[in-house]
């Protein structure tokens, strides 16, 4: 609503709740059946992206409400600081089993930034511990992202998101990310270029002073802020051997690429490494209940165990009992199921569904991504690779013509420096079908032609 002598958007006033913007209220949900939400119009929408890569399990998995009653019957909630439970003991043991090598133990948050808060201490208390002190910076790369607290975001490499707080922030280094499709020179071979990015953490490392750097943290496969870029071959093994090299430790934020969403477990798993510590959330619990957690590994916990004897740390809702039920039925769904296999199958359904229809578009410069996370980058020019003008807000449109027509996608902008670039995420269950893959690709395509036909572009 506007009037010529005022142009700035009426705010609205139909509810109490400040929702993400103030521009418009969204449609309230009411149900949820496998891979569809529904309105209270009851208009579906095809889930394809999660939520934000959470629903792994879509919306409705029986014997994850059945856990859920279950635990809710005995106890929902008692303060860590007093007990710990059944739910928060198994659920630990179930991700110990499975974790990457060295991995020790598990602490309980209630989502990725608090992951993120909580790892970023324990990897500063570790060098308290071991008589380190001096160490205290950070490097991680940019066009990451590890979250919306103060210490995430100022790892993070989001520069939108970061631009209004950075007063607050404290200071943390970052180098490039991997992103082949704009940054592999012609004369280099994915490996090359893999080594060239990773040694940009030795020069950063040596730039602060290698007694100084505390961790580095890297999203295995970047999610929200550049669409699924899935690093090179050797890069992560480099990106090891430096850390090692000098001391410090590494950080893998697996909020939202981790718990099966590239296909393994553990999407690090595909790189033949693991970290000093490793964030999870998402996928953890599938959004049945808010859950995150941080995978410790033996070092760490041995450093704390037999110095302090206690992390100086904690939130009231850590490993809340009805959360780790969730999580817990959410994990073995997951195994007994066999749903990672689908996650590759399925993954190869999306990716070939893409490529088929959008390899030769004029707009779509790069198809990327594992398993159920696949990104879409959009371009204006696909031989110069020159993204939209950014005023024309085009992964905004394409969010509202996809959810128009009853798809959930994720588009972002700002892909390649925090203002210019367009792409869309894509993060189905888990338990999506070839049918449901084909037509999350029809509808996708439907509102691209929606957009570019509003913009006058063909």
């Amino acid at each position: 609503m506007t009037t010529a002598s005022n142009t700035k958007t009426v705010p609205n006033a139909s509810t109490r709740v400040l929702h993400r913007t103030s521009i418009a209220t969204p449609p309230r949900a009411v149900r949820g059946e496998g891979v569809y939400i529904f309105d209270e119009t009851g208009k579906s929408y095809l889930d394809a992206c999660g939520g934000a890569a959470v629903s792994c399990l879509g919306h409705s998995d029986p014997d994850v409400r059945a856990a859920m009653h279950a635990q809710i019957d005995q106890i929902a909630y008692a303060h860590s600081g007093f007990f710990s439970s059944d739910a928060m003991e198994e659920l630990a043991d179930e991700l110990v089993a499975n974790a990457p090598a060295g991995i020790d133990k598990v602490y309980f948050v209630s989502g990725g930034s608090e992951a993120t808060e909580a790892a970023l201490k324990m990897a500063r208390q570790y060098f308290l511990e071991i008589g380190q002190p001096e160490r205290k910076y950070v490097i991680a790369r940019r066009q990451s992202y590890h979250g919306n607290t103060l210490g995430a975001l100022s790892v993070g490499g989001n520069m939108w998101r970061r631009k209004q707080f950075e007063p607050l922030l404290i200071t943390a280094s970052h180098i490039a990310p991997v992103y082949q499709y704009r940054d592999q020179r012609a004369d280099e071979t994915p490996e090359a270029y893999g080594l060239r990015v990773a040694n940009e953490l030795e020069t950063a490392i040596l730039e602060l002073g290698a007694d100084n750097v505390a961790a580095f943290v890297a999203e295995p496969v970047v999610g929200a802020t550049a669409g699924a870029l899935a690093p090179v071959p050797g890069y992560f093994k480099r990106i090891r051997e430096i850390c090692d090299q000098y001391g410090v430790l590494l950080i893998l934020d697996e909020v939202m690429c981790g718990m099966g969403r590239t296909g393994t477990l553990h999407a690090i798993e595909q790189e033949g490494i693991s970290g000093d510590l490793q964030t999870i959330a998402k996928g953890l619990g599938a959004g049945y209940q808010p859950i995150g957690a941080v995978l410790v590994s033996k070092k760490i916990n041995d450093a704390i165990a037999t110095g302090s004897g206690f992390f100086q740390h904690g939130h009231t809702y850590q490993g809340h009992a009805t959360a780790c039920a969730a999580a817990l039925a959410t994990q073995r769904v997951i195994r007994e199921r066999n749903l990672l296999a689908n996650v590759v199958t399925q993954g190869e359904n999306l990716v070939n569904g893409l490529q088929d229809k959008f390899g030769q578009h004029p707009f779509v410069g790069d198809i990327r991504g594992r398993g159920l996370f696949r990104g879409v980058e959009l371009v204006a020019n696909r031989e110069t690779k020159e993204p939209f003008d950014p005023s024309l807000k085009i992964n905004a449109k394409i969010k509202k013509a996809a959810f128009a027509r009853g798809l959930m996608a994720y588009p972002m902008g700002g892909t390649i420096d925090g203002v210019r670039g367009d792409h869309v995420l894509f993060a189905p269950a888990f338990i999506v079908t070839e049918d449901d893959v084909a037509k999350i690709v029809d509808l996708f395509g439907a509102a691209l032609d929606d957009v570019f036909a509003a913009e006058g572009l063909s």
